[in-house]
């Protein structure tokens, strides 16, 4: 379904769809970080895609609870452009021969993912604040300020050592 097809006729249903949207997307990053997180070589970065990994499996039950609340099915609709993040992250990956680099190639690509993220999560809660279900929005809440705090740590680690040692 694309976003201007007819089956999005109110607020409500692009709401549903963009529910359904970044549930895909969370179920696809709960796959992803442990790859990730197996890939880095900065003790840290491992230690933020593992941890990460605990909050996101905590986003998924998260966002069902907000299905439950609205009266919907909890249900996934693909997400091309996570797909499209993860498959470019693991394609610029497998290029990058030196660790050091490759650190910081992880942390740009798991940015990629938080911004997208962050973007939807954001949306989400203006939108159900406007459907009246503040009750949706307090959840969908929590699980934004999680992600730009995560955000928010890749890029002090990455100020603050990742880049200047691939850099140097």
């Amino acid at each position: 379904m694309g976003l201007f097809t007819k089956d999005i006729k109110t607020m409500n249903d692009l709401f549903v769809h963009q529910l359904q949207d970044i549930y895909y997307a969370e179920q696809q990053l709960t796959k992803a970080l442990p790859k990730m997180a197996s890939k880095a070589t900065d003790p840290q970065l491992k230690q933020g895609f593992l941890t990460h990994l605990e909050e996101t499996k905590q986003h998924v039950t998260r966002l069902e609870e907000v299905f439950k609340m609205h009266g919907v099915a909890v249900k996934a609709v693909d997400c091309p452009a996570i797909d499209g993040i993860i498959e470019e992250a693991d394609e610029t990956v497998g290029e990058v021969a030196d660790k050091a680099v490759l650190d910081a190639a992880l942390i740009n690509a798991a940015q990629a993912a938080e911004h997208y993220e962050i973007v939807r999560y954001g949306s989400l809660i203006a939108w159900a604040k406007q459907l009246g279900r503040n009750d949706c929005a307090s959840v969908l809440a929590k699980t934004l300020e999680e992600e730009k705090a995560t955000d928010k740590k890749l890029t002090t680690l990455a100020e603050s050592k990742v880049n200047l040692r691939a850099a140097s």
